[in-house]
């Protein structure tokens, strides 16, 4: 349940405002504006109707600070329930590039920030496992995202005394694209030790060990991953992948297959119109794609071919964070 703690009561205009907004909301209204000057208590308006709703509710700002600002704001009010925060991941872009008047290629370049990427898992693991979720974002939120129903799929649950065979789940691990390390654990990465198998969701900054007796989880604990200390051990926990875009292995080699007749078809294009180095071009560049996703499942830039793994007919939408939202009649 979503359950504003401040003290304070709607004043002035708030409370009609409110009543107003809710019974919009409730009379299937698509879009509704709320008029008032900076420091008359919006936010706080919002909070309420939200309050009084209570469906998982998204938050779009025009810009990564202001989304910041209003996260931490809707923090104070919903200390009990989950806010989260979802921009854009990059630090710095720049697309690629080809011309072929001068058969010059220039790679895409782009530096991904670890922290707003265990973010943006932190929102849509929350949406998929809970009702009382605030997204805050920015625009990013209608860029493509990997499909929620795939995302969900690969989700795997440890539990104290459920059978596991130690060998299978380290093999699950990396087929859920996390990597294994021998040092320190970052977020996506796990280490195995004997009989003992320790974890980094993408979604927080905690270590999850789990010990096995035999082929039974006998222990799951939490650890702090700086201080290495004890915070306590759970009965169970929720493991999602360390990437939003999975599929699984059959989806894979489909995808794969119409990738290739697609590159295939592009090729004879090109040569056909007597653009040999554009062909060469993207005969290469895909064909590298297709063996890093043959190889580890996964390839820098893969959301370009999201439309064949996600078995979508050519113009169709691409799934986004708004497709996490529940979509049932309640949602």
């Amino acid at each position: 349940m979503f359950r504003i703690s401040q003290e304070k009561t709607p004043a002035g205009d708030q409370p009609r405002a409110i009543k107003q907004l809710v019974e919009g909301l409730k009379n299937g209204m698509r879009n509704q504006t709320l008029h008032g000057a900076t420091g008359t208590g919006k936010t706080f308006t919002i909070a309420n109707v939200i309050q009084q709703v209570q469906k998982p509710t998204l938050v779009i700002a025009h810009n990564k600070t202001l989304a910041a600002q209003l996260a931490q704001e809707f923090r104070d009010m919903f200390p009990e329930n989950e806010v989260h925060y979802f921009v854009s991941y990059y630090d710095y872009f720049q697309p690629e590039a080809y011309m072929p008047a001068s058969d010059t290629y220039i790679e895409k370049e782009s530096m991904i920030n670890e922290e707003i990427d265990r973010l943006r898992h932190a929102s849509t693991q929350a949406l998929l496992t809970r009702r009382d979720v605030i997204i805050v974002a920015s625009v990013s939120c209608i860029y493509g995202l990997g499909s929620p129903a795939q995302y969900q799929k690969v989700l795997k649950t440890f539990q104290v005394g459920a059978e596991a065979n130690r060998t299978e789940l380290l093999r699950d691990f990396v087929n859920m694209y996390f990597e294994r390390v021998a040092g320190d654990l970052t977020p996506g990465t796990f280490r195995a030790v004997g009989n003992t198998i320790e974890v980094m969701p993408t979604s927080e900054r905690m270590i999850y060990r789990m010990q096995f007796r035999g082929a039974e989880i006998s222990a799951i604990t939490k650890i702090d991953p700086i201080t290495r200390a004890l915070a306590g051990d759970v009965d169970m926990f929720h493991l999602f992948p360390a990437k939003h875009f999975v599929t699984p292995e059959d989806e894979k080699d489909r995808a794969m297959k119409e990738i290739k007749e697609l590159m295939d078809k592009q090729v004879k294009k090109f040569k056909k119109d007597g653009k040999l180095l554009e062909a060469e071009r993207i005969k290469r560049r895909t064909e590298q794609d297709l063996a890093m996703i043959r190889e580890i499942g996964y390839c820098n830039g893969i959301e370009n071919y999201s439309m064949h793994f996600d078995g979508r007919s050519p113009g169709d939408a691409p799934s986004t964070l708004m497709s996490y939202f529940p979509r049932n009649e309640d949602g």
